[in-house]
């Protein structure tokens, strides 16, 4: 007895039946007869139609093939395509080296841009990531995720909107390439496509993508990027308003508005054609808006009928756009009924036998497998990277003559050698992009990019819009299309109005697409504490956790000039060599500082480190390293706290302290940690960030995990508070008076 037949006697008993067997009812009792005309002009020609088809029909069998997978648990994800399938058409229109950010719900666009491809079986690769199989070619087992390298699909895991800005970005970062590398990775005349759910509209992510794309336009600078709305009138379980999101959509300046019906491949084929030619031809944003409808609910677990009408469902499902696409089939005659029922069993055949070879694949097998894409390294190349000045040329004619260059100045504070820091990389690497809010000829709300605007093209250093969202997700772009971004987050406080482009995108990328792609990037952020007479909590920051817990992510922290050129040039080649997100946190409070003991000293002057000298990376940095009483490890504006606090106690009480500064935030130098600590015994931790997730908590676990001392270490931190305006900042911060007193507490044993 066949499926079909069980169903009529005993009746269906769920949903993926009943869609299933509409499918049928269609076959049984379609009373057409073939037209017999060629197909219009404005609809896909025979031989695309029976390939979108098969792209559908392979899309819906894997979703469910998905849901039996999980029920035999082998499988492990059932968020589906159905009801989107009229998305094949963008994978049939738009050429494989169009970059393309896809929505969760994308599998007949995945089955159809694979065609393009030689050697790629989307249906068995589909089931190994469904699976978690190690040879997974999306993520190598990390997630369930629609990506291809070869088909220029970076994979995404973003349930919402904010893989939209780094769509945004690369769509602009193709004519940044071409002009400065000569060339991009994808054909100059490429365009950009990123898809979306109706309800994902609404989210922030997407309105600062939908903005920015206007605000290029508007400007008159290309941004090919084409935004694909597949509305299916409800998210998860709350529907959209009627009529909400084309009022959204069709309404933004300087994005096109192309609406269709994604459920008719006739009506979706004009449409999409259109708004690819008129994206590629004019290189100018727009949007795409299709009509879908959602079946099967939100995911495998999902009860639709808690939430929604019979009566809604089941109109959902008699508008299945497979209904629709047989009936275009059989009414062109390109298939009759057997055959279209004898090649929907032959695809859910094929399906299920890809599920079965899938299962049985081997998965990740350990920790140290799983993490492999997530923080390459490679040691050795870095250094040689880090070291290079095989460009001293393009130094010479940066810095306006050999008598300029920097390592021929007097020592000077921080702020002014980071500025020729940036300097120095951007004559070292042509593909380098500075940008940011003030960051052109204002140079900086603290003149940190001074004059570079001047000397460098402005497609080289140049001003955003105020969006920190942005911002970042045009770093992800230029790092696609290989350039090596160097953004400017304002303030550290800043930074977490976008956190989720590092922590939830730009971070995750190398992970889950087994390192086949990546985004290399140094992120300056100006933060921290201790301005005295400006700001408040936001220009006052010192919270630093949420970066630290960001898996991959590299933290350099410099408190010097002449470490931190040497930081900036490791940062670029972990940057260049191994594809690695990098945060540069710069101390605001140290930027114009000379003196530290007491004014005029100069002391906190630096030279300008030669070409080919680097900090390595990871390496702590040791003050008084014969110094044997007590051990201070710090970071940023502890340091030179801490070496004021030292003098006091070496004068006062003759108690020598060695400092540590950690100088890479993430990784910790645990080593070095360890290994001074051990030699001391005695060990106080000054961290200017929170008691609660600051960095003196990831300090003692190192001191921990090392075997522990026999005194216990103490800290000196800041409180759990933001930190209020002007001298009331004194009380919730460290300052060199409690390092002495708990230094000397820690010696004296009390």
């Amino acid at each position: 007895m066949s499926r079909q037949e069980r169903g009529q006697r005993a009746g269906p008993t769920s949903r993926v039946e009943i869609v299933d067997g509409n499918f049928h009812r269609l076959l049984e009792q379609w009373q057409g007869s073939p037209r017999g005309a060629p197909a219009p002009a404005d609809e896909p020609p025979d031989a695309d139609l029976l390939t979108l088809f098969e792209s559908q029909l392979q899309s819906r069998h894997l979703d469910y093939e998905a849901r039996a997978m999980r029920a035999r648990n082998e499988g492990f994800y059932t968020i589906g395509s159905a009801g989107h399938e009229g998305n094949a058409v963008l994978g049939r229109l738009l050429r494989p080296t169009d970059p393309v950010f896809l929505h969760y719900r994308s599998g007949a666009f995945m089955m159809e841009r694979a065609r393009h491809g030689d050697g790629i079986d989307p249906v068995y690769d589909t089931a190994l990531s469904l699976a978690a199989a190690a040879e997974d070619p999306s993520s190598g087992g990390r997630h369930k995720v629609w990506g291809s390298a070869p088909l220029w699909v970076p994979p995404q895991t973003s349930t919402i909107a904010s893989h939209l800005p780094k769509a945004l970005g690369t769509a602009v970062a193709i004519a940044q390439a071409v002009r400065l590398r000569g060339a991009a990775p994808v054909p100059a005349d490429s365009i950009v496509m990123a898809s979306f759910g109706d309800a994902s509209v609404n989210h922030a992510a997407a309105q600062a993508a939908f903005n920015s794309a206007g605000w290029t336009a508007h400007q008159g600078l290309p941004c090919p990027l084409l935004l694909v709305c597949e509305d299916n009138g409800i998210g998860i379980s709350v529907e959209s308003p009627g009529g909400w999101s084309r009022a959204l959509l069709s309404t933004r300046p300087g994005v096109e508005y192309f609406p269709a019906d994604g459920l008719d491949l006739a009506d979706a084929w004009q449409a999409t054609a259109r708004a690819i030619d008129h994206v590629r031809r004019y290189r100018r944003p727009a949007c795409l808006h299709l009509r879908v409808v959602r079946l099967l609910g939100h995911a495998g677990s999902d009860v639709e009928s808690e939430y929604r009408d019979r009566a809604a469902i089941e109109a959902d499902e008699a508008a299945d756009p497979l209904l629709r696409t047989a009936e275009l089939v059989l009414a062109r005659g390109l298939m009759g009924v057997d055959e279209v029922a004898e090649h929907y069993a032959a695809v859910r055949a094929r399906v299920q036998e890809a599920a079965v070879r899938a299962a049985q694949r081997p998965k990740l097998p350990d920790a140290q497998t799983v993490m492999a894409p997530l923080a390459p390294e490679s040691p050795a190349e870095v250094a040689a990277e880090a070291c290079r000045a095989d460009y001293a040329d393009r130094r010479v004619a940066a810095f306006g003559g050999e008598e300029r260059l920097p390592e021929r100045q007097q020592p000077r504070h921080l702020a002014v050698q980071i500025n020729r820091g940036l300097r120095d990389l951007l004559a070292k690497y042509p593909e380098m992009t500075l940008f940011g809010e003030d960051v052109a000829r204002k140079g900086g709300v603290y003149t940190v990019t001074s004059g570079l605007h001047r000397s460098f093209s402005p497609a080289r250093v140049f001003n955003t819009l105020l969006d920190e969202t942005t911002i970042l997700g045009m770093a992800q772009g230029e790092a696609l299309m290989g350039l090596l971004p160097v953004p400017e987050i304002q303030y550290l406080a800043y930074f977490h109005n976008a956190c989720d482009q590092i922590r939830g995108e730009a971070a995750s990328l190398s992970f889950f697409s087994a390192g086949r792609f990546r985004n290399p990037m140094i992120v300056r952020i100006a933060g921290l504490a201790y301005q005295k007479g400006f700001g408040g909590h936001f220009h006052n920051d010192n919270s630093i956790a949420a970066l630290r817990d960001i898996p991959g992510v590299i933290i350099a922290c410099p408190c010097r000039g002449d470490d931190a050129i040497g930081m900036l040039r490791t940062l670029a080649a972990l940057a260049q060599v191994n594809g690695r997100v990098c945060i540069f946190l710069e101390p605001i409070a140290l930027y114009m500082t000379k003196d530290l003991h007491e004014p005029g000293d100069g002391a906190w002057l630096t030279q300008f480190p030669e070409p080919g000298d680097a900090v390595p990376y990871g390496a702590a940095r040791v003050y008084e390293p014969e110094a044997g009483d007590l051990l201070i490890v710090t970071f940023g504006n502890g340091v030179p706290m801490s070496l004021r606090a030292a003098a006091r106690l070496q004068a006062d009480d003759g108690i020598a302290a060695r400092i540590l500064d950690l100088r890479w935030l993430q990784p910790l130098d645990r080593e070095a940690i360890a290994r001074h600590a051990q030699e001391i015994g005695r060990v106080l931790v000054v961290d200017e960030g929170r008691a609660t997730g600051g960095l003196s908590e990831a300090v003692f676990t190192a001191l921990e995990e090392a075997g522990g001392l026999a005194i216990p270490p103490r800290r000196v931190c800041g409180h759990d508070s933001f930190i209020p305006l002007g001298d009331a900042a004194h009380h919730v911060l460290p300052d060199e008076g409690a390092v002495v007193e708990a230094a000397r507490a820690l010696v004296q044993g009390e």
